[in-house]
C-alpha cells in the first residue's frame, strides 16, 4: 500500500494514530479472560506480529513474544516497557497475566454469511453465555480497511461484560466480497443487512438491536438507523459536520495548538481550500493553484506546522503523481461535503455520542456545539465527552515536538457503551466524562 493511500485511510480510520493491520502469533491466545476481583482482559492481534491486551476499565497495552516464549509489555502505544509478562496455555483455555491466573470466558458465537445488494458479507454474532436475551450493539465501521472479524476487540469485550454484538467485515475487507468504498449511503445499506443477520442469528435472544458507530461510522450509523428504525444508536468520535469541515477544523485547530496566529490560520486555510478543490474533482483539476499556494507560503514558519488530513497528504504530492493518485482512490466515492444535519435532526432513535475533548483528528467542539442544538430542539440525545482524550477515546503523552503517544482507554469509556446499549440510559459518572443532554 502506497503511501497516498495510507494517508487518507488515516483520514478516518478507528485508530488512526496506532493502527493494528497484521495478523499476530499465538492466535490459540485471542479471546477474553476473567482474571481475579471480577476484571476481564481482552487478548487480541496486532501490529508488527504483536498482540494487543486491553481491559475493561480501559488499561492496555502491547505485548511481544521473547526469546524465552515469555510475551513481554509495553504500556499503551508507547513502546516504553512495563514489566508486564504474559504466558499462554491453550491446551486450558487460560494464561498468567502478570502473575494472575486467568481463565477464557465462555462465549455464544455464532458464524453468518449474508447478502448486501448482490454482495456476500462475512458476520459474526457474538453473545454472552447463556439463553437470556440480551442486547445486541452493530458495529459499524471507520474508515480501516483491515477485517472488523480478525481485529475488532469489543466483539468480545461488550460480550464479556453481558451485552451482544455483530460484527462483519464491510465490502472489500477481510472475508467480505465487494470493493472498498466510503460511500456512506451503500455502507449504511450494508449495515442495515448486518442487523437483518444479527436479528436472525440471535432469534429470541436479541432484547435490544441498535448500532455503535467509530469515527467514519459516526456518519454512516445514523443513516442506517434512519433506514430502518433500532432502539439506539451510538456514535464514538464520530463528527456531526462534512468531511470537508472535518479537514478545516483539523488545520485551524491543529495550527493554534502550536501557537500559530490567526493571520496565519487564515493562509492555512487557504491552501486546505486548493486541496479541497483538487480532491473534489478526483485529482483531475485544480492543482495548479494548489502548488502556486504551496509554493507562496512554503518558506513562512507557520507552513511546517500545517497539516489537516487530506490537506497533509498534497502537500506532497506532484503533478506527475495525480493519474495515479486517482486511480488508487477509484471506487472509493466519498462525499466530502455530505452534511449530516438534515439526517440527525430528522432522526427520533435515542443516541449516545461520546467525544474526546482532544481530538485533533476528529475536532469535537463544532460538533458538541451542533448537538447541544439537537437536544435543545428535544432530540433524545446524550453526550459524554472525555477530558485529555483524542481520537478513539483514548488518553496521551505528548514529546516535546507536539507528537502524542496514547497510554490507555480513558477510565469509564467501555462501562459508558455498554451501559446505554444494554439499558438505554446511563449513570451519573462514567471516569473523568462530562455528560450533557438525555440520560
Amino acid at each position: 500500500m502506497t503511501r497516498t493511500t495510507l494517508a487518507l485511510l488515516a483520514l478516518l480510520a478507528s485508530f488512526p494514530a496506532f493502527p493494528d493491520t497484521t495478523a499476530a502469533p499465538a492466535d490459540c491466545g485471542i479471546g477474553v479472560y476473567g482474571l481475579p476481583r471480577g476484571e476481564v482482559v481482552d487478548i487480541s492481534p496486532s501490529s508488527e506480529r504483536t498482540l494487543r491486551w486491553r481491559k475493561f476499565d480501559g488499561t492496555t497495552g502491547a505485548l511481544e513474544q521473547g526469546a524465552d516464549g515469555a510475551w513481554h509489555g509495553t504500556a499503551g502505544w508507547t513502546k516504553k516497557p512495563d514489566g508486564l509478562k504474559v504466558t499462554f496455555n491453550c491446551a486450558h483455555d487460560t494464561l498468567d497475566f502478570g502473575g494472575a491466573r486467568a481463565t477464557r470466558v465462555p462465549l455464544d458465537v455464532r458464524e453468518g454469511r449474508f447478502d448486501a445488494d448482490g454482495t456476500p458479507l462475512a458476520g459474526r454474532l457474538v453473545l454472552p453465555a447463556g439463553r437470556q436475551p440480551v442486547a445486541i450493539a452493530v458495529l459499524v465501521h471507520g474508515s480501516e480497511g483491515d477485517s472488523a472479524l480478525q481485529f475488532y476487540a469489543m466483539q468480545r469485550l461488550l460480550p464479556a461484560r453481558g451485552v451482544g454484538v455483530f460484527v462483519y467485515d464491510k465490502r472489500g475487507t477481510g472475508s467480505s466480497g465487494g470493493r472498498y468504498t466510503q460511500d456512506f449511503a451503500r455502507l449504511s445499506a450494508d449495515a442495515v443487512a448486518a442487523l437483518h443477520e444479527a436479528r436472525r442469528l440471535a432469534g429470541p435472544r436479541a432484547r435490544r438491536l441498535g448500532y455503535l458507530g467509530t469515527s467514519q461510522g459516526g456518519w454512516v450509523a445514523p443513516l442506517a438507523a434512519q433506514r430502518e428504525r433500532v432502539d439506539f444508536v451510538i456514535v464514538a468520535y464520530g463528527l456531526a459536520v462534512s468531511v470537508i469541515d472535518e479537514d478545516r477544523e483539523c488545520v485551524e485547530l491543529q495550527m493554534r495548538l502550536k501557537g500559530h496566529s490567526s493571520a496565519d490560520i487564515v493562509k492555512a486555510l487557504e491552501v486546505a481550500t486548493a486541496a479541497e478543490t483538487v480532491f473534489e474533482s478526483g485529482f483531475t483539476s485544480g492543482f495548479a493553484q494548489f502548488a502556486a499556494l504551496r509554493a507562496k507560503y512554503a518558506a513562512e514558519p507557520w507552513y511546517r506546522d500545517l497539516h489537516g488530513n487530506f490537506t497533509f497528504m498534497l502537500l506532497g504530492l506532484q503533478e506527475s503523481q495525480l493519474a495515479d493518485t486517482a486511480r488508487q482512490f477509484e471506487g472509493w466515492n466519498t462525499p466530502l461535503r455530505y452534511d449530516p444535519m438534515p439526517t440527525l435532526r430528522a432522526l427520533d432513535t435515542p443516541q449516545l455520542w461520546v467525544l474526546g475533548a482532544d481530538d485533533i483528528d476528529a475536532p469535537s467542539a463544532e460538533t458538541a456545539r451542533r448537538l447541544r442544538g439537537l437536544i435543545d430542539d428535544g432530540r433524545r440525545i446524550a453526550i459524554a465527552t472525555f477530558p485529555g482524550a483524542e481520537h478513539g477515546i483514548t488518553e496521551y503523552e505528548s514529546a516535546a515536538d507536539g507528537s502524542r503517544a496514547s497510554t490507555r482507554y480513558s477510565a469509564g469509556y467501555f462501562e459508558l457503551l455498554r451501559d446505554y446499549a444494554r439499558d438505554g440510559r446511563l449513570k451519573r459518572h462514567y471516569g473523568r466524562a462530562h455528560l450533557e443532554g438525555a440520560r
